[in-house]
């Protein structure tokens, strides 16, 4: 009987860290759209049951200066805080990593080479936009609408960039380890 109990607590224990190194591997795509107002509706709404941002707070926190406050969209790109990647920062040592779109916009968590601008050209201040930003959205395979997930398999050792090609600022480094 205590070999039972020594065997059940064995497996749950190996369960719960499945469980825990599985959620190490999942970047959550979030924003904070307020889904009663109206000036999201021209570019998709706001799929949110509750979000606390309308387009005017996003829109005012664009570009905040980081460094000098006379060049605001040159070292200040910033996007509102609410749009992001988490973690933006993944160590992993293989495996699948599961994208998952927890916000109320549509989102693209795109492999770029070098981090630059998006599709949206208002919403790059300057930057360039990357070539695996296609300028079309429906011809985006990167879309990944509100409550969808993707799975990304086979990532090589080494730094992998990741950006939302809509919202530029949205940014994630995987790090995948030599095994």
């Amino acid at each position: 009987m205590r070999s039972r109990g020594i065997v059940g607590a064995l497996l749950i224990g190996m369960w719960m860290m499945g469980a825990v190194m599985a959620s190490a591997h999942t970047v959550n795509v979030l924003d904070d759209c307020d889904p009663t107002d109206a000036g999201w509706t021209p570019t998709g709404g706001c799929a949110l049951p509750e979000g606390d941002v309308n387009l005017a707070e996003f829109n005012a926190l664009l570009s905040a200066p980081l460094a000098n406050p006379d060049a605001a969209h040159a070292n200040g790109l910033i996007g509102h805080p609410a749009w992001r990647f988490d973690p933006m920062y993944l160590k992993i040592d293989g495996g699948t990593v599961t994208v998952k779109n927890n916000g109320g916009r549509t989102h693209t968590f795109t492999e770029v080479d070098n981090f630059g601008g998006g599709r949206v050209a208002g919403l790059n201040f300057g930057l360039a936009r990357v070539a695996e930003c296609p300028l079309q959205p429906p011809a985006d395979p990167n879309n990944l609408a509100p409550g969808a997930s993707i799975k990304i398999k086979n990532l090589s050792p080494g730094n992998h960039l990741f950006m939302c090609c809509i919202h530029p600022w949205m940014r994630a480094v995987i790090k995948v380890l030599d095994e």
